[in-house]
């Protein structure tokens, strides 16, 4: 292999990869028959109906990502949210799929107290089972919606590039808004994206709307409300969703070449 074909194809958790994107485009192949079918009528297609190589496929290709940026530079632009973490605070991870953001969390601040939910039940499965294998002994994971987890007085709040996906994202970031303590802040990752179409019209932004179409629209639109902004949601919609929900005060604190974080407080 070339250098080039080596990073996109052997480089395993490095951010080049995309072993990962192509595991969960095995994923649809494997359920041809229903993409197809779903893409034609316009229905929605809950996320425990597609094959396992999709929850997997996007744990790969979402963690290293998280890995190279998550500690070094997302945590520390957020406004005091460090040394909280470093002195002891209580976190929720929402729609923590197979655990890889709580798990980088909790073993970077052994003080402070993890929750990862998921409402995708053999996902908080497998995410107990890395937690584990890795030796992480300060997180917990619970089955629970966006909208309805438990739990109080949180100091941060995140979710990583599930919010487009939710049905009722308004609603889970009014539910996260009401969790907060006082002070505390609500880290939102969500892909790379402009606010207009053209501007969006390139590779990584092919990959995300191919995505959004088979995946992250069909799920929004299984569930409540199906608001259904999809993986190229732009800032000033997401923006607009949790000023909606009641956030007084929303800045971009950082981003990468895959993601934008959103830091919003009341």
């Amino acid at each position: 292999l070339s250098p080039e074909q080596a990073a996109i194809f052997a480089h395993e958790g490095e951010p080049t990869c995309m072993q990962g994107f192509f595991q969960a485009l095995v994923g649809q192949y494997a359920n041809h028959d229903t993409a197809l079918e779903v893409f034609k009528s316009g229905r929605g297609r809950p996320w425990s109906q597609h094959h396992p190589c999709c929850f997997s496929g996007t744990y790969r290709f979402f963690r290293p990502g998280y890995e190279m940026n998550l500690l070094s530079s997302w945590i520390p632009a957020l406004n005091g949210v460090e040394d909280k973490l470093k002195s002891g605070a209580k976190v929720a991870d929402v729609g923590c799929g197979l655990g890889s953001s709580t798990n980088l969390m909790a073993k970077a601040f052994p003080n402070s107290s993890f929750y990862g939910f998921d409402f995708h039940e053999p996902s908080i499965v497998q995410a107990q089972d890395n937690a584990k294998t890795e030796g992480v002994t300060n997180a917990q994971f619970d089955t629970a919606d966006s909208s309805g987890f438990p739990g109080a007085d949180y100091d941060l709040i995140c979710i990583f590039d599930a919010l487009h996906d939710m049905g009722d994202p308004v609603g889970a970031a009014k539910h996260i808004r009401q969790a907060l303590k006082p002070g505390g802040s609500f880290m939102v990752v969500e892909p790379m994206a402009a606010d207009a179409l053209g501007d969006n019209l390139h590779l990584l932004g092919a990959i995300f709307y191919g995505f959004s179409t088979l995946v992250c629209v069909p799920t929004s639109r299984a569930q409540d409300v199906g608001l259904c902004l999809g993986a190229q949601a732009g800032e000033a919609r997401i923006t607009d969703v949790l000023k909606q929900a009641g956030f007084a005060k929303i800045r971009r604190a950082a981003e990468t070449p895959m993601n934008m974080i959103l830091e919003a407080t009341a």
